[in-house]
């Protein structure tokens, strides 16, 4: 009966992730059928961590926390969890090789945002690998887990694209994380004087992330490279709506892109990721 609860603990992932992001559950849909299910056990993972620091605001996020880092090793040491979400993501690890150091790290940023702080630039590198390029990296492990070699190639790639998503995050957030949570992630930028030279500078950032995360995405193996293109596609168009707003109207609202030029996306990238795969087929070796 140990793999209907399996089955169970995916599932649970499964709608955690549909609940919290359609976008993400989109480009996890157009994955390949057996990448699906590890990739939702990430997420899952990933989510519960970032709800604890964000939302359970009134209880000891603290606490909560650490006992999930415990919980999480515990899984991993014994491979099973009475924990759905824990259950589905230590089967993920050991499928595929997830290492501790990414898991630690995952959770070190988690814990950072416990604490109200200016973040320096150190601090803003660390939490940026720990929370968003390590969790490229761990996706990247079930993508190429059929490719010998790919991983180590495609490393850089994965962490600059998913750097990249995480710095949008932040300007997109900018208004809840400044001005409820207390947070502040761009090192050296004064918030209640943000310029538009400050904002292009870390716009200028992110469009270097993204054209090294592209060149990435490019070289997936055909049955991820849809799925994340159209991350990469809906992450770009969020980036055209906030560098087309000045800096004081991205302190006043949330930018997002909505349901319908979601689905405008979706045809789009289609045809543009066969035109990649085209291109790829062709290019000399």
């Amino acid at each position: 009966m140990k793999p209907l609860f399996d089955t169970i603990s995916y599932d649970c992932s499964r709608n955690i992730t549909k609940t919290y992001s359609t976008s993400f559950s989109l480009g996890i849909y157009l994955l390949a059928p057996q990448l699906r299910d590890p990739i939702y056990g990430i997420y899952g993972f990933v989510r519960i961590a970032d709800e604890i620091v964000n939302s359970f605001e009134g209880y000891d996020q603290q606490q909560l926390l650490e006992e999930l880092r415990k919980d999480t090793f515990e899984a991993i040491a014994r491979k099973i969890s009475v924990n759905p979400v824990l259950n589905a993501f230590q089967h993920v690890v050991h499928e595929y090789g997830i290492s501790n150091e990414l898991i630690i790290s995952f959770l070190d940023s988690m814990e950072m945002d416990l604490d109200k702080q200016q973040y320096t630039k150190s601090l803003y590198e660390k939490y940026i690998y720990g929370s968003a390029e390590v969790v490229g990296l761990m996706c990247l492990k079930v993508f190429t887990s059929n490719h010998p070699g790919q991983y180590d190639e495609l490393k850089p790639y994965a962490m600059k694209l998913g750097s990249a998503f995480q710095k949008i995050n932040f300007l997109r957030d900018l208004k809840a994380d400044y001005q409820e949570l207390k947070r502040s992630y761009f090192p050296s930028v004064d918030f209640s004087n943000f310029s538009d030279v400050q904002k292009r500078e870390i716009e200028e950032d992110i469009e270097k992330d993204f054209a090294d995360g592209l060149r990435g995405i490019k070289k997936l193996p055909r049955e991820a490279r849809f799925g994340v293109f159209l991350a990469y596609v809906y992450y770009q168009a969020l980036f055209k709506k906030i560098r087309k707003m000045p800096s004081n109207r991205i302190m006043e609202q949330r930018i997002r892109v909505s349901n319908r030029q979601k689905a405008a996306l979706l045809a789009g990238c289609y045809l543009r990721n066969l035109t990649m795969i085209r291109r790829t087929a062709h290019a000399p070796s």
